[in-house]
């Protein structure tokens, strides 16, 4: 196009340069007692080198006043590069470990950048590399000033607080950044886990939504976890002694987890306190058809307490029915014909459920067996057999947290050793995930990335 330009102009130029050429002629001029006899050639001529020199000043004079401004911009531009570099090499020492460079290259970052989101975040981690809380307490807070660095402050100050125990002023922070970044899955996962920890469970139901609404987190677990917050809640209200409450609640718990029993026992414990004995057999019913527990075939035995041992058998057989292929249901009736001293019909029993768990029965069948052979065959030795088994056997599943690999006797929504939401599962004690293997697994929760004290976490145990 520039090219296009010059030619055109080129044309014009020697098209009036024939023309007056072709057609030469005088021009005179007077002015002030001067007087001018030339050519129209030479008029023109001296018009435009007029016309250059003029444009020829002109540009100098304003290069020389852009001067200045370039000289600035180069400036600017030198100190922003080498600024990057000193955040690109403190980000390398804070990956390596090296305190003194990262503390080094995130004080050259912030007197070249200045103040700005990444410069101050790079000096808050590395002044806690280095130890040095109230710097990195300084930088963070600083943060909350700039629009586009007021989340990473909130996150910085929520680490500072959990390390530092102070559980209430990391919620406070946590429901800063959750408002700042409704769409954030860290701050919906960390506000969540202080909630929790916390036994807020009302303000905690109100994030779970908040979040599912958002699609935080897949609908089954949002799902499960708000059967976990109805559980709690639930017990809670039978604390208050709102008992209508707490069944209601502990209904919608037992729908939203088909794999825990302990909400179903809890529903049917509350159904018998108020004499509708009718309604909590069929909760444990519709509960030992989706996940056979123990505690379940307890709380039956609780509900045909009144009958004869016989009768005991049938009444079991009629729970076992709901789900005819569980180990439990086999394991069920023959406790209720030992207890009846049917021994062949116990013993069959037992086998039953040795077949659906081929090798991998637990120290429970085994024992039972033996009871069975020493009830039957007293003085024989013929229990010592399953004795025997009973000690290479596993024992039985226990709730294990999949996080800190700690073993629980009942569920709750929050393990006891290391206060982390929903992340109890039936298992057995020997297949349970160690220290070490929890922490290969994800986190449930981005908030694990903030270490929580024990001291935060027994604080959410005492406040249920």
């Amino acid at each position: 196009m520039r090219r296009l330009a010059v030619l055109i102009a080129l044309a014009v130029l020697a098209i009036a340069a024939g023309t007056v050429a072709e057609y030469p002629g005088a021009v005179d001029i007077t002015w002030q007692g001067w007087e001018i006899d030339t050519s129209v050639g030479v008029l023109v001529a001296a018009t435009a080198l007029l016309a250059l020199g003029l444009w020829l000043g002109l540009s100098v004079i304003a290069a020389a006043a852009r001067v200045p401004g370039r000289f600035r911009r180069n400036r600017r531009e030198r100190r922003r590069r080498l600024g990057e570099l000193a955040l690109t090499r403190g980000m390398i020492a804070l990956a390596a470990g090296d305190r003194a460079a990262a503390r080094r290259q995130a004080n050259r970052a912030e007197v070249l950048l200045g103040a700005t989101p990444l410069a101050l975040m790079l000096a808050a981690q590395a002044a806690q590399l280095d130890g040095d809380e109230d710097a990195a307490r300084q930088r963070y807070t600083a943060l909350l000033d700039a629009r586009d660095g007021a989340f990473l402050g909130l996150r910085g100050l929520i680490g500072q607080a959990l390390r530092a125990g102070d559980g209430e002023r990391a919620l406070q922070l946590a429901e800063r950044a959750r408002a700042l970044r409704p769409d954030a899955g860290w701050a919906f996962e960390t506000l969540l886990a202080l909630e929790t920890r916390a036994g807020r469970w009302e303000e905690a139901r109100a994030t779970l939504a908040a979040g599912a609404k958002h699609r935080l987190l897949p609908p089954a677990l949002a799902e499960h976890r708000r059967g976990a917050i109805l559980y709690e809640l639930s017990l809670a209200a039978e604390r208050d002694g709102d008992k209508r409450q707490a069944q209601s609640l502990a209904a919608s718990a037992a729908r939203l987890l088909p794999d825990i029993a302990a909400p179903a026992v809890h529903r049917a414990r509350l159904l018998i306190h108020e004499d509708r004995r009718r309604a909590a057999r069929r909760a444990v019913e519709e509960a030992w058809r989706r996940t056979p527990h123990p505690d379940l075939a307890r709380l039956w035995g609780e509900l045909g307490g009144a009958l004869p041992a016989l009768e005991l058998v049938t009444w079991f057989e009629k729970l076992a029915a709901q789900n005819p292929d569980s180990p439990e249901s086999a394991i069920a009736i023959a406790e209720a014909a030992l207890a009846a001293q049917l021994w062949g019909e116990a013993r069959r029993h037992l086998t039953r459920a040795m077949e659906a768990a081929p090798g991998a029965a637990s120290r429970r069948v085994y024992l039972l067996m033996a009871r069975v052979e020493d009830s039957e065959y007293p003085g024989e030795g013929r229990a010592r057999e399953w004795f025997d088994r009973a000690l290479a056997a596993p024992p039985e599943p226990a709730y294990a947290c999949i996080r800190c690999g700690g073993e629980s006797i009942e569920w709750r929504a929050l393990c006891v050793h290391c206060g982390s939401f929903d992340t109890l599962a039936r298992r057995a004690p020997t297949l349970a995930a160690s220290p070490a293997a929890a922490a290969a697994l994800p986190d449930i929760a981005e908030a694990a990335l903030l270490p929580v004290p024990d001291g935060l976490a027994s604080a959410g145990q005492s406040a249920r």
